[in-house]
Order: C-alpha cells, then sequence, then structure tokens
C-alpha cells in the first residue's frame, strides 16, 4: 500500500512541462495582434467551448468568429506554401525553356551567317544571284522550330532539287532550259548522286537534330505550364477544417508551443494535395522521357554539330557536282535528250555568270562565336541535374510542407498536436494519391470527386510524352498549336511556335479513371457474321410463322 501511496505522490509533485499545459487567452492575443485581427479578441481567461464547429469543444480562447477568422488565415498559409514551393519549380523549367530557345534559334542564325560569309568569299556573285536557294532553306529550318507543321526530309529534298536546277545551268551556261527539261534532270537524281552522299547523310542528321531540339524545348514549356496551371491549390471545406484543427485549434486551447505530430501532419497534407499527388506517375514518365531526348542532344543528335558545319558540308556537295559535272552532264543529254543553245549574245553573257571553279577553304577562326554565349553540352548538362531533382516531386510535396516549422519532426512523439490534445498520433501515414484518401485518419476525402484542371494537364503529360519518345527514335512530331487554326482565342494574334499555347483534343469522363477497373472492350462481330446471323434469324421466324398460318388454316 505505502508504495503506491508513494508513486502516486511522486506523480502529483512532479512539474508539468510547461509547453504542454493549457495556458490564459493573453498569448493568443498577442498572436492575432500583429494579424490585424478583426472582431472581438479572445476571452481573458479559457470558457466553454460549445459553440466552435471544428476546435475540440472542451475549454477554448476563441469565439466563433475567431474560428472561422483562424480557418480562412490556415487556408492563406496553406496555399501560399504550396504555391511558392511550386514556383520554384515553375522558375527551373521556364528559365531553363528560355536559355534552350534562345540557344537553339540564335544557333540557327548564326550558321546562315556562316553559310553566307563562306559563300560570298568562295563563289562570289555567282552565289549572290543565287543566295535565295540557301535563305529559303534557313528560312524553312526556323519556320521548323518555330511552328513545326512542316515535313524535313521533303524540305530538304527540294532544297537539293533547286539546287541541281541552278547549279546545272552554271556549269554548263551555253544552252538554254526549260520547265519541262529540268523536270527530267530531277528524275536522275537519285541515279546520278550529283551531290555525292552529302544530301542522304545531312538529311538524317538535320531530321533528327531538329526533331530532338524542338521536341525538347518544347517539353521545357509544357512542363512549365503545367507547373503553373496546377500550383494553386483551393482547399475544399474538408481540408480547411482539418487544416484549422491542425494549426490553430492548439491555440484555442491555450496551447502555444506545441506543433503537429509528423504523422499528422502527412496525413493532412496528403488529403490536400491528393489530387496533386495524382499527377506523379505521369510527370515520372515524362522527366524520364525528357532525359532520354538530353543524352540525344548530348550525342548522335546533337544540333549544335550539325549546324557549325552545315556550310562546309554543303559547300562540299557543290564542288563534289562541279568535280563530276562533264559525266553528268553526259548522263542527263542521254536521258533528256541535247538542250537548245543559246544564241551568240546571250552565249556571252551567260558564260560570264558560270561558274566560277575557284574555292577558297574557310577559316575555323572566322566562325561566328558560341550561340546565346554557351554551348549546347553545357545547357544539357545543367538541365539533366534539374530534370533528375524535379522527378517525384508531386508525391514528396506533403513532406516538404511538413518540413517547415510548423511540423512536428523531431519532436517527442508523445510531446505533439494530434489533432485533439497533446498526445501521440496513433495512426499511419496514407498513402499517396486520391484513390488512398478513403480511409484518412485526418481529412475527409470525397474520392469520387477528381479535380479537373489536374485530369487535364495529366493527359497534357501523357501526350507530351509520346511525342518526347518519338522524338527519341527520330520520328517527327507534330504539336497542335491554338494559332493554327482559323478561329478560336489565338486566331488573329500572330501567335506562332513554341510560346503559344498548346491545344489538345480528349474527353474527360466525370469521375476518376483511376478509381474505377477498366471494362473490357467486347468485340463485335463483323459485318458479314452479323448480316449472315440475322438472315438466319429472319429465315427461321418465317418459316415459323408460316407454319403456324397453315396449321390454322
Amino acid at each position: 500500500m505505502f508504495p503506491l501511496c508513494a508513486l502516486a505522490l511522486a506523480l502529483l509533485c512532479q512539474p508539468a512541462r510547461p509547453d504542454l499545459q493549457p495556458r490564459n487567452c493573453s498569448e493568443l492575443a498577442k498572436l492575432l495582434s500583429p494579424r490585424r485581427h478583426d472582431g472581438p479578441g479572445p476571452s481573458r481567461d479559457l470558457a466553454a467551448g460549445d459553440h466552435l464547429k471544428v476546435c475540440p469543444q472542451l475549454h477554448t480562447c476563441c469565439t466563433s468568429e475567431m474560428e472561422e477568422k483562424l480557418s480562412q488565415q490556415s487556408q492563406q498559409e496553406f496555399s501560399k506554401e504550396v504555391l511558392e514551393t511550386s514556383n520554384a519549380l515553375h522558375s527551373i523549367f521556364a528559365s531553363r525553356y528560355k536559355k534552350f530557345d534562345e540557344f537553339f534559334k540564335e544557333l540557327v542564325n548564326n550558321a546562315e551567317k556562316s553559310l553566307n560569309d563562306m559563300f560570298v568569299r568562295t563563289y562570289g556573285m555567282v552565289y549572290k544571284k543565287n543566295a535565295d536557294v540557301f535563305q529559303d532553306l534557313f528560312k524553312e529550318l526556323k519556320k521548323y522550330y518555330m511552328a513545326g507543321n512542316l515535313n524535313l526530309e521533303d524540305m530538304l529534298n527540294d532544297f537539293w532539287a533547286r539546287l541541281l536546277e541552278r547549279m546545272f545551268r552554271l556549269i554548263n551556261p551555253q544552252y538554254h532550259f526549260t520547265e519541262e527539261y529540268l523536270d527530267c534532270i530531277s528524275k536522275y537524281t537519285e541515279q546520278l548522286k550529283p551531290f555525292g552522299d552529302v544530301p542522304r547523310k545531312l538529311k538524317l542528321q538535320v531530321t533528327r537534330a531538329f526533331i530532338a531540339a524542338r521536341s525538347f524545348a518544347q517539353g521545357l514549356r509544357v512542363a512549365r505550364e503545367v507547373v503553373s496551371k496546377v500550383s494553386t491549390v483551393n482547399p475544399t471545406t474538408e481540408c480547411a477544417d482539418a487544416l484549422l484543427k491542425m494549426t490553430y485549434c492548439p491555440h484555442c486551447r491555450g496551447i502555444f508551443a506545441v506543433k503537429p505530430c509528423n504523422n499528422y501532419c502527412l496525413n493532412v497534407m496528403k488529403g490536400c494535395l491528393a489530387n496533386l499527388a495524382d499527377l506523379d506517375i505521369e510527370w515520372n514518365n515524362f522527366i524520364d522521357a525528357m532525359l532520354m531526348v538530353a543524352e540525344r542532344l548530348d550525342g548522335p543528335f546533337n544540333i549544335e554539330s550539325v549546324m557549325e558545319s552545315i556550310d562546309v558540308k554543303i559547300s562540299d556537295a557543290i564542288m563534289t557536282m562541279q568535280e563530276n559535272s562533264m559525266q553528268i552532264s553526259q548522263k542527263v543529254f542521254q536521258g533528256c535528250g541535247k538542250p537548245k543553245s543559246l544564241s551568240g549574245s546571250r552565249l556571252t553573257r551567260s558564260v560570264s555568270d558560270g561558274f566560277n571553279p575557284r574555292f577558297r577553304p574557310y577559316s575555323p577562326e572566322e566562325r561566328p562565336p558560341t550561340a546565346a554565349g554557351t554551348s549546347l553540352d553545357r545547357l544539357v548538362t545543367d538541365v539533366k541535374v534539374k530534370l533528375k531533382n524535379a522527378k517525384k516531386f508531386w508525391s514528396t510535396l506533403p513532406y516538404k510542407m511538413c518540413s517547415s516549422s510548423s511540423s512536428a519532426a523531431g519532436l517527442e512523439e508523445d510531446g505533439c498536436w494530434n489533432g485533439s490534445n497533446s498526445s501521440r498520433y496513433n495512426f499511419a501515414v496514407t498513402g499517396n494519391g486520391l484513390a488512398n484518401q478513403l480511409n484518412n485518419p485526418a481529412v475527409q476525402v470525397d474520392i469520387t470527386k477528381p479535380d479537373m484542371v489536374i485530369r487535364r494537364q495529366i493527359m497534357v503529360l501523357q501526350i507530351m510524352t509520346n511525342k518526347i519518345k518519338n522524338a527519341y527514335h527520330g520520328n517527327d512530331v507534330t504539336f497542335h498549336d491554338a494559332s493554327d487554326e482559323g478561329s478560336g482565342g489565338e486566331s488573329g494574334s500572330g501567335c506562332i511556335g513554341l510560346d503559344c499555347h498548346l491545344e489538345f483534343t480528349f474527353t474527360i469522363t466525370d469521375s476518376p479513371l483511376l478509381l474505377a477497373p477498366l471494362e473490357p472492350k467486347k468485340i463485335k462481330p463483323s459485318n458479314s457474321a452479323c448480316c449472315s446471323n440475322l438472315s438466319q434469324l429472319i429465315l427461321i421466324v418465317s418459316c415459323f410463322i408460316i407454319a403456324l398460318h397453315l396449321s390454322f388454316r
């Protein structure tokens, strides 16, 4: 008996932990003062809390008006923190997109300037009179990068066909060539290979490099837009109640130093951010696809190496045709017939405009500076680090939110706020995503009502990921820009290129697709089988009717 009495006396005499004991309400008044709280202030002493809707209805410092104000305050703080955390990711993609876009555009401009300078000093007036062929080539390359909707292979084939026509005139200035004759020449292009193997190799290099570059820049822009569109979170009523209960309800109890239990905080955040967490799977797939294309850009699809040497390669092709001009002309004359000779005065003028065979090599020191003050390998190395860090961003967002000073990380398990009092939080942390919130003990979540803005962005990521994967394999990708349409919000705005908003056409169901099991698609019988069965049925019914008719006669 004596030991029990001694133990009870010791427990009674042990000083209570001051940070967990309810105090008077003066500290709540200090807390609300810098927030310029309107309405009646807190009670001086703890009072009955029967009027409270969310906080525990025990002794409280808060009036109903204060509870509502604190609820609004907790929602604003939550939304602001989500936005600030997402903005850091948004700024990464925005800045990298801008840098890549500037680099690619300047790279093409520098390549055009390099070719022009080289060809002026190498071919002189002959080039100047035929410069439109090369200017159109770069114009089409810029058009593809900016707006897409252009077949690069067809465009390059047209370039070499036009160049062949101009070159054939120059190496045979004594003849007059009709349009029909030039069409005949183009039929022998594959057989003659007037430019050697340069067109085939350059076509492969240019198409792969431009497809990869454009899709990668577009991917960075889409990532920026997705983050921008989902980072504004408006808490539901249930989420708002959970936020109030976690952040300010202990203050209403007169308890100020205590922090939420870490697992409790995670459950609240996972419930409030459930829709955002559903982005994670497609987001990670998108990041993986971007990393794959980044490796291509840094390797076989390196647009920088392709554009820096395009002038030399085209010049090599021209010199190849010049060196084999006699054989090429003879084969064309055999296949298409000998063209008419020009008259004396026209012949003299045409010969003076003929091709100048002198070629002066282009010094590497004379090349324009590196595009945008950087190089592709530095850009790719930097963005790969950022892409890897962005993986699992949406599923780890609750942990980032709870790692701030508002969480109880590092505190003793029994010294934290669990939603009702200062004690241990005994519930496990729920899973990620909307479907896993059915039994969330901290937040009531309606899993049948997904956020349609986020569902739309999930589909945008799916579409973009497929396009990037196609680019990885060197296949062309088509982006449907709003500017392509004759009507709509972008119509008439002159909006072209990668800064235009992408529009995707798809259908969204009212309920979340991930919650409902997919029904197996029933295979409909073919028309022939259907018609055969129908004919048999009609025949049987007809015979049955005739038999009944005969039996009643």
